[in-house]
């Protein structure tokens, strides 16, 4: 339900969806389960793993784990993420109905048991929203339309036209900007409207029966039902069409235009900016960042010659289709039988303790986030991690003090931006304060409303301030991590760092394979194509000499070129340019962390165990955070939108291009995990 931030700094590794095994019951765990790091039953012992390695270390899991009913895919870390996600059901299981509660567990635990009573939300029908699509009925003209969007947006999420918010400034990472830029698309990206194929053009009259259902249940008649549900997707085609593709929007530059607010207002007259901002709480605005230039000005032309009852039923359905979640089950089923359903596979809808859990954790994550941390995340495994990511760094160090193609003036900014920065393990080292946020029992709309309107005020609330560089980007429960380029810090939440990801018990070599290559893959995104184009103090800013920018160029399409090979689904190949931010850092984590292990175990007499060596068991380690079994209308969505690589081509693309792999394995050359020519960038 909330308005997703306007920008993305986070280079995540991998988004996972967190769902309960169909087979198992669902009951909340009172402590997190343990499980050994290197998973022998998930081999596939009868496939070469010179010829198909990731097959090799995941055959068995796949076949032991198929894709449970409520669940697009399934993998290593979306099965963690069901763990932790049963935990917290636990802890919040009691908070809804413990005495004498903290104010951190009455929040909580309110907001959870709202969400529960499903019985109060459903007698309450669309209800909560009737005054506001009363309010768009009442919209009479094209000036009214455009002045009612500063009120939309302040009070409700959702995709109303463009998308504004606050981030930092590119050029200067200290200060706190407004930015405004393209939105307004109910589809997953504006390829979904541009392409011509034949499933494309059957899922665009998908996506126009369900308009149509979701404003039929607001009691629109069937007729004008189908009118608006064909003029919204006649709006979101043509700001589509204006919209930046995902590889256009990977360069940061084309996503950077600072103008003043007067030059906004020329782009699009029809809407009074001062007035929207002022409604924002941050009124006397005077430059902003406008992404997408281009799609302001197809935003005014959509303003100015749409038909006003056009502009009506699009601000209608958007309205309804964000608040469809909260809403009574005809509207949650709806929401569910398309996004998920149609557009991903999904069969069925998770248990109502799982969306409950997933909108406290979204919502009041770093109040969670607490409970969670003072349960699983020990001092001595944030020690470890830490220490495992400093070795790492020192590895990256010596990688680029020793690079044949880099130059000493593009070398020495590159060790100022290694060595500057922050490693942010665990959790924040301060928590967020929810104590003006009011929870109520039974009141579940309400509460996501005003837990929308909290965030909405916290984020536009930074402008004047000071970055805050100690805040995060996920919740401690999250299993994922992430790079910031204009944080420039790395960030693993401990929810990542649980078995059988990163086990203490567990020795040192499936260990490094894991989560040492995770941390290496996200200190390389500091360096890949996209960051590499930000310095030491998180600025937009080229430190490169031509020819080393060439240099780094010429080896990340290499990679391109090997990832551009491999098929998705059907004749959908990886779109590399896409992906190769992501790629270039799976290979340069993995040698990092390989670089790490052997340091770390330097003197070491070190034993085979499993039938493995302790070289192949670091490689093994390595491949099983990716197995993963996937729906193939997933796998569609995914080739889209998808910055990541199917798990199949992050082991399999990484491991044919490191001799130290080929060694262990005794591979040959011409053998499928013997890459020709080999690429590497770090």
């Amino acid at each position: 339900m909330f308005r997703k931030p306007l920008f993305s700094v986070a280079a995540a590794l991998v988004f996972c969806g967190v769902q309960l095994p169909a087979q198992q019951p669902a009951q909340p765990l009172q402590a997190m389960p343990y499980s050994p790091s290197l998973d022998v039953t998930s081999l596939d012992k009868s496939v070469d793993p010179c010829a198909d390695f990731y097959k090799f270390s995941c055959g068995g899991w796949e076949k032991n784990n198929p894709i449970p009913a409520d669940q697009a895919s399934w993998s290593v870390y979306a099965k963690l993420a069901n763990e932790n996600q049963q935990f917290l059901w636990g802890i919040l299981a009691d908070d809804a109905k413990a005495q004498n509660r903290t104010p951190v567990q009455q929040k909580v635990g309110d907001y959870f048991g709202a969400c529960m009573n499903t019985s109060a939300i459903d007698t309450l029908g669309d209800k909560p929203i009737q005054a506001e699509l009363a309010a768009i009925d009442a919209l009479k003209t094209r000036a009214e339309v455009a002045n009612a969007l500063a009120r939309l947006h302040h009070e409700y999420p959702g995709g109303f036209f463009f998308n504004s918010g606050t981030g930092q400034d590119a050029i200067d990472s200290s200060l706190m900007i407004v930015e405004v830029g393209a939105g307004g698309l109910g589809l997953p990206d504006r390829d979904y409207y541009t392409k011509t194929d034949e499933k494309s053009v059957k899922l665009r009259n998908q996506y126009i029966a369900y308009i149509q259902q979701i404003l039929v249940l607001a009691s629109e008649s069937a007729d004008q039902a189908k009118s608006d549900a064909e003029a919204t997707l006649k709006i979101e085609t043509a700001l589509a069409k204006a919209s930046l593709t995902r590889v256009q929007r990977r360069d940061p530059h084309a996503t950077y235009h600072m103008e003043t607010i007067e030059e906004l207002s020329k782009q699009t007259p029809s809407i009074d900016w001062p007035v929207y901002f002022k409604v924002e709480g941050v009124a006397g605005i005077t430059k902003l960042n406008v992404s997408q230039p281009e799609f302001m000005k197809a935003l005014e032309s959509e303003l100015t010659t749409e038909d006003v009852a056009a502009l009506r039923g699009y601000l209608r359905f958007h309205l309804l289709t964000a608040a469809a979640p909260y809403l009574a089950h005809p509207f949650e089923q709806a929401s569910f039988d398309f996004f998920s359903k149609t557009l991903r596979g999904v069969p069925a809808m998770p248990p109502r303790w799982k969306i409950c859990t997933r909108m406290v954790d979204r919502n009041l994550g770093e109040a969670l986030g607490q409970e969670f941390v003072h349960r699983t995340f020990s001092a001595d495994t944030k020690a470890k991690t830490q220490r495992m990511t400093e070795q790492i760094e020192t590895a990256m160090q010596h990688e680029i003090e020793n690079l044949d193609w880099m130059s000493p003036a593009t070398r020495a900014e590159a060790l100022r931006k290694l060595h500057a920065i922050r490693n942010k393990i665990g959790y924040p080292e301060k928590w967020r304060d929810y104590s003006s946020l009011e929870v109520k029992p039974d009141d579940y709309f309400g509460d996501a409303l005003r837990a929308h309107h909290f965030e909405d005020a916290r984020r536009w609330n930074k402008l004047g301030k000071p970055v805050d560089r100690d805040e995060w980007g996920m919740t401690p429960p999250t299993v994922n991590a992430y790079f910031s380029p204009q944080m420039n810090d790395i960030n693993f939440p401990a929810g990542v760092l649980q078995p059988p990801l990163y086990d203490t018990k567990e020795d040192d070599a499936p260990n490094y394979g894991n989560t040492g290559a995770t941390i290496g893959h996200e200190l390389t995104h500091a360096f890949d194509d996209e960051g590499r184009q930000f310095d030491s103090k998180g600025n937009l800013r080229d430190w490169w000499t031509p020819e080393d920018a060439k240099g780094f160029e010429d080896r990340i399409n290499c990679d391109r070129d090997q990832y551009a090979g491999y098929v998705i689904v059907d004749d959908i190949h990886i779109n590399s340019k896409l992906t190769s931010g992501e790629d270039v850092a799976d290979l340069g984590g993995t040698l990092l962390a390989y670089i790490a292990w052997k340091k770390q175990t330097e003197g070491q007499t070190l034993t085979s165990a499993d039938g493995f060596t302790p070289d192949q068991r670091f490689f093994v380690g390595m491949a099983q955070w990716a197995c993963e079994n996937e729906r193939v209308e997933n796998l569609r969505v995914s080739a889209i939108t998808n910055p990541h690589s199917p798990g199949f081509a992050r082991i399999n693309g990484v491991v044919s291009n490191m001799p130290e792999f080929q060694k262990a394995f005794n591979c040959k050359a011409g053998q499928p995990m013997v890459h020709t020519p080999s690429c590497r960038v770090w």
